[in-house]
């Protein structure tokens, strides 16, 4: 089997979780090129994994020599590199968010979708075990029908995360605590529910941070079938505790505590899968392991082998971004 050649757009933050994957996977992809403007990161990512670095952004948009791409750059970057990508053919793994805004985010999906390749969004959430056992739960209907479902995503991030150049603002990050941190939550709750409408909710920056955008967000609203839901989100709460998502159902209620589980049914039943581990929801947001970015990308190579859609698709990362577009819409009226 011939391994995918991938090339990869950005040595930031994120760039190590997905150059250990891309190390795992080496019987199935070829790394040909990672691309940064910087040389000190060039050096360093090359030092540390040994992987073939790139100068010139164009050795990564080359046909001939790169299948797909992994683009890790800052959010207001996505667009123009989804772009270039799309118009030459190559299949796109894209860090969330889509983009800083909802109209961008749209125009990358269209991008995809039209030039016939691949779209796939790192929601690497969507891989933990527990998150799939309760998705399974839920769809063979044995916790019946979803009455309520909320989500609680309780981070905390020190003054200092905001002091980087860009960080927390619009026009580099779109936003806050939404689309920098809770979209992976969002995805989460999304994917079961339903996409949420009626939406009334209350957005603000407060005085634990000197930022642009929200470290804090409440919001009500309901769901297409009826069921009620609500979303709590902020980086203030110190020292930072698991995201949750709560489901009552007609047949039971079940509790994802980060990448736990515990689910009790009317009949008797109790399933509970326990696991333990820093998610990043403290200070260090990359405090985690690399196997969930693993999973995804080895999902990503599978489809782009197989010619079938990826499990997390740029219209889930759509759906996010229109609830949270709603949630601040919600938040300034």
């Amino acid at each position: 089997m011939a391994r995918t050649r991938v090339g990869i757009i950005g040595l930031g933050m994120a760039a190590g979780h997905h150059a250990r994957s891309l190390i795992d996977l080496k019987d199935e992809v070829e790394v040909v090129a990672a691309f940064s403007p910087t040389e000190a990161r060039r050096s360093r990512f090359c030092e540390q994994y040994g992987l073939p670095v790139t100068g010139n952004v164009d050795d990564i948009f080359d046909a001939d020599t790169v299948d797909a791409v992994l683009i890790l750059t800052p959010p207001n970057t996505h667009l123009e590199l989804v772009e270039r990508a799309a118009a030459v053919g190559q299949h796109i793994l894209l860090e969330k968010p889509l983009d800083v805004s909802l109209e961008r985010a749209k125009a990358i999906v269209s991008a995809a979708d039209e030039a016939g390749v691949l779209l796939s969004i790192v929601f690497q959430n969507r891989f933990r075990s527990s998150y799939r056992t309760l998705e399974a739960l839920l769809r063979s209907g044995e916790l019946g029908t979803i009455l309520e479902a909320s989500a609680s995503i309780r981070n905390w991030r020190p003054q200092s995360y905001y002091d980087e150049p860009g960080r927390g603002t619009l026009a580099r990050d779109g936003g806050g605590v939404l689309l920098t941190q809770g979209i992976h939550t969002i995805d989460l709750l999304l994917n079961l529910a339903g996409q949420p409408q009626d939406i009334a909710a209350f957005a603000r920056t407060t005085p634990v941070h000197t930022m642009e955008t929200e470290d804090l967000v409440s919001g009500a609203f309901a769901f297409e079938n009826g069921a009620s839901g609500t979303l709590m989100a902020t980086t203030c709460a110190y020292p930072g505790y698991p995201e949750r998502i709560e489901l009552i159902c007609t047949r039971g209620t079940a509790v994802l505590t980060g990448d736990s589980l515990e689910a009790h049914l009317r009949d008797g039943r109790a399933i509970v899968e326990s696991a333990t581990g820093s998610a990043g929801f403290k200070a260090d947001p990359m405090a985690f392991g690399h196997e969930l970015h693993r999973a995804l990308i080895a999902d990503f190579l599978a489809a782009v082998r197989g010619q079938r859609p990826p499990m997390v698709s740029g219209n889930d990362a759509l759906r996010a971004h229109t609830f949270i577009d709603a949630i601040l819409a919600s938040g300034k009226r």
